[in-house]
């Protein structure tokens, strides 16, 4: 899976980007099959804002936003709640085919 980093506004040191990509790339195992994720850091009038999406198939995609005092607590953030999201999709349950089918034969 690709995952690129951005900073907007700030500079990232090499430790973060690679725990951001370590992060990402540990949650992204939730999802199935994913393409691709994006973080994105901000700093704006000192506060620390991260972004991060994850791209799975049939276009879906994950978006988290969370700001804090500093990178490293917005990334957490962040993570948490992307996990989250992916978690609740995994959990949901999903119609299956043959349910459908039994349903014809029965009105049939």
């Amino acid at each position: 899976m690709r995952v690129t980093i951005t900073a907007r506004h700030t500079e990232l040191d090499e430790d973060l980007r690679a725990h951001a990509r370590e992060l990402v790339e540990k949650v992204a195992k939730l999802a199935r099959r994913p393409h691709h994720a994006q973080v994105l850091f901000t700093e704006d009038h000192g506060e620390a804002e991260v972004e991060i999406e994850v791209h799975i198939p049939r276009g879906r995609v994950h978006v988290a936003k969370a700001s804090a005092a500093d990178l490293r607590s917005a990334l957490d953030l962040a993570i948490a709640r992307v996990k989250r999201q992916l978690l609740d999709e995994k959990q949901t349950p999903r119609a299956r085919r043959t349910a459908r089918r039994s349903k014809a034969r029965e009105v049939s």
